[in-house]
């Protein structure tokens, strides 16, 4: 009881935290200088609460409600944070308390702003950036993203009596979650073990053409108790610094230090990938022995821009049709249909048969990046044809290419590596986030299941 009235107390205007101490250990205000403007709080009894209080995982829906308020009084809610390279992202809805004077998201519709209907945690995933096509990225899970909310009176987004404010720290990795660097060999990696010895299953965790070594996704899982290997495989370290060809031997080499390691339960480990990720997840798990179980998000059945080598093997890139690629209305390339299809170029075929994995595709029906639907299809068929599992195929409409953990914002359009320019990911945000808390829930259960 205690300690949800300093929960309280800590978020509402009766707070002794002011703006240069909140400043001197969480830097500027996101919705100052650049970003909205800051209110002297006006004399209310509104407070602002969140559950869990103070801090939570960022995979972690969040209870947030409004007392003190009037009557069936109009506010607006906003949320902004800033990412490590210091972009502003931000969301706003309007809202009308209850006639006891208060609003629980949970409960009350948004009446419009970012977002409008019942949703809880629009105003996470409804943010947008301030930089044009620019991607919410987690780039160091040692560190929280801060979340600045703030209750506004009235229904104008840029107006109106500051009313409450909270601060909230959505972390990467639950207490207790051990980060552990990996060079071993050729291995660049990172291992991310829950907080007690185990064994966990193990997995390796692949993201795509963006390059580096991203943790958020393996960090995140780490606390759901799996052991995740999140692996760079080029423009990273001494790693190569570009993809003109993949050796799966790299990618061995970190399936065999993972399947040894004391922490890891056998015999076999499952893959995560997406995008280029889930291109190269379903190579190795073609490749390789002591894959049990993958799970691809938006990936390839055919080598795409590189050559994939195993051995005395080669698999070529299927063809650019450079003719069908299409200009949007916003002035980005669609780029869907601008690849040959491996039914045509059957070499660049990834050999999937050859793979005892059960599979788990998870596909974004307006994926704009490439024909991931069709591949997902594809494998299926091939599988099947060959005596193999029927894999699980499970279709997100409207969700486009970049399916993340819950609540990231959709990243609709930006800059492809390979492509050279902007591109349309496609999505639409709310189906997008509906199907990341899927999806997220999805793949955990599929592995706990399988591993």
């Amino acid at each position: 009881m205690v300690a949800s009235l300093l929960a309280v107390l800590r978020t509402s205007r009766l707070c002794q935290w002011g703006c240069k101490s909140r400043a001197q250990l969480l830097g500027p205000l996101p919705f100052g200088p650049g970003g909205w403007s800051t209110w002297a709080p006006e004399r209310t009894n509104a407070t602002l609460s969140l559950e869990p209080a103070g801090r939570s995982c960022w995979d972690e829906p969040l209870s947030i409600s409004v007392r003190g308020l009037a009557p069936e009084q109009p506010v607006t809610l906003r949320a902004a944070l800033r990412d490590e390279k210091g972009a502003l992202f931000r969301a706003h809805a309007r809202y009308r308390a209850d006639p006891h004077g208060e609003l629980d998201l949970a409960r009350a519709p948004a009446l419009g702003g970012s977002f409008a209907g019942l949703e809880p945690m629009g105003l996470l995933w409804a943010m947008e950036p301030d930089r044009p096509l620019w991607r919410l990225i987690k780039r160091d899970v040692q560190t929280p993203f801060v979340v600045e909310l703030e209750v506004l009176d009235g229904h104008e987004p840029n107006g109106g009596g500051l009313l409450a404010r909270a601060v909230h720290e959505r972390h990467f990795m639950a207490p207790g979650v051990r980060r552990v660097p990996v060079r071993e060999g050729r291995v660049r990696a990172t291992l991310f073990l829950p907080p007690e010895p185990g064994p966990y299953p193990g997995i390796v965790d692949l993201f795509g053409v963006g390059g580096g070594l991203l943790e958020y996704r393996a960090s995140l899982l780490a606390g759901k108790g799996f052991a995740v290997l999140a692996l760079a495989y080029y423009k990273y370290d001494d790693l190569p610094k570009s993809l003109e060809t993949m050796r799966i031997e790299y990618f061995e080499e970190a399936v065999n230090y993972l399947r040894s390691h004391p922490e890891v339960k056998g015999p076999g480990i499952g893959i995560l990938g997406i995008s280029k990720g889930g291109e190269l997840g379903l190579a190795m798990a073609s490749f390789l022995k002591g894959i049990k179980a993958a799970v691809f998000i938006n990936g390839s059945v055919a080598a795409v821009g590189n050559t994939i080598y195993y051995k005395d093997e080669t698999i070529p890139p299927v063809s650019l049709l450079r003719d069908r690629v299409k200009v949007t209305k916003d002035g980005f390339l669609d780029v869907v249909e601008g690849l040959q299809s491996p039914l045509v170029e059957t070499k660049s075929f990834i050999p999937v048969e050859r793979s005892d994995t059960t599979f788990l595709f998870l596909v974004g029906q307006d994926d704009h990046n490439w024909k991931s639907e069709f591949y997902a299809n594809e494998i299926s068929k091939r599988l099947q044809a060959h005596g193999k599992e029927k894999p699980q195929i499970i279709l997100y409409p409207e969700a486009g290419h970049y399916i993340e953990p819950p609540y990231f914002p959709l990243c609709k359009a930006g800059m492809h590596v390979l492509v050279g320019t902007n591109i349309t990911f496609g999505g639409e945000p709310k189906p997008h986030a509906m199907a990341q808390v899927d999806a997220w829930q999805q793949l955990q259960t599929f592995f706990h299941k399988h591993l």
